[in-house]
């Protein structure tokens, strides 16, 4: 897998040459984004692996696979001055709360709740770097900011409110990190360097793990690896490609069509139910989505070669 995503940067520069590529692309990376929801459930709802452990298991393999990624090309020499510790923070705020926050939240619950604050988060930073929406636009915001509102607020089959603070700073995190990766013109190599900042970073949960007395499976050992080896590194590699070809605003609202895939994951792997609450609370924000998108419809589509 290392050496097939080695190639197939390697061998494509500048994959984005259409509107289709585009397209093809982004959807990798949001059925890898899911991917991480139902492996993360699957880890720690059919294992024994704790929170922590996960977490640790996944930003280590993650670098790991990226560095033999990059040991290929010879661009380890690159990494010192590549991604930075601002991206590094965002990464590792969003995988440790991501990891906590699923204890508590069921698949499609847990990524609604996730994608939605990276929305807020990356539509709140667009708006302050001067970006304004027209009114359908606007619209198509305010009826997925509903949504999201309606979603977690108090009730029959609310979620937990632990697990809903855990998850939206993983948002906010991952929110922060798509803005900072947006700029980025080496993005094999930031991801990579990113990474391993994160994961170092990560050393600081290590006490963590003398506390929790969980037995760690193979099979969550597994799932951890998938999830930062796959879904984790190579998604994220994948996503900081196509950013650069994306407005902030339009890159915040397609994240949330992860959920769905995510609640379908739980539905199959995991047997989890969708509530009623649940359901009224994704059309409101999918539609919420599809008016965003739809108003950012142009006859002129700029994509870089």
């Amino acid at each position: 897998m290392a050496l097939l995503l080695y190639c197939w940067f390697n061998q494509r520069e500048n994959i984005i040459k259409s509107s289709s590529q585009l397209i093809f692309y982004t959807a990798i990376a949001l059925l890898a984004f899911a991917g991480n929801s139902i492996l993360c459930r699957l880890a720690l709802a059919e294992s024994s692996i704790d929170a922590t452990s996960f977490t640790l298991l996944r930003l280590w393999s993650g670098a790991i696979m990226l560095l033999f990624v990059l040991s290929f090309n010879g661009n380890l020499s690159q990494l010192k001055s590549a991604g930075s510790w601002r991206a590094a923070i965002a990464l590792f705020v969003y995988a440790a709360g991501f990891s906590y926050a699923y204890i508590d939240l069921d698949t499609g619950m847990g990524a609604l709740i996730l994608f939605a604050c990276v929305q807020i988060t990356m539509l709140a930073i667009s708006w302050l770097k001067g970006e304004r929406f027209n009114r359908i636009e606007s619209l198509g915001v305010l009826i997925a900011f509903a949504g999201f509102m309606y979603l977690v607020s108090p009730g029959a089959n609310s979620p937990s409110v632990l697990g809903v603070i855990l998850m939206a700073s993983a948002g906010i995190g991952w929110g922060v990190y798509s803005i900072i990766g947006a700029g980025s013109t080496t993005p094999l190599i930031d991801t990579g360097s990113n990474f391993i900042r994160a994961a170092l970073i990560s050393a600081l949960l290590i006490p963590v793990l003398f506390i929790d007395s969980n037995r760690i499976e193979t099979a969550g050992i597994l799932y951890g690896v998938m999830s930062g080896t796959l879904t984790s590194a190579l998604g994220y590699t994948i996503w900081y490609k196509v950013l650069p070809n994306l407005r902030a605003s339009v890159a915040a609202v397609l994240q949330l069509s992860v959920p769905a895939i995510a609640a379908i994951g739980g539905l199959l792997l995991l047997g989890e139910l969708l509530s009623i609450r649940m359901m009224f609370a994704s059309i409101a924000i999918l539609g919420g989505i599809g008016l965003v998108i739809y108003a950012k419809q142009s006859p002129k589509k700029a994509i870089r070669a």
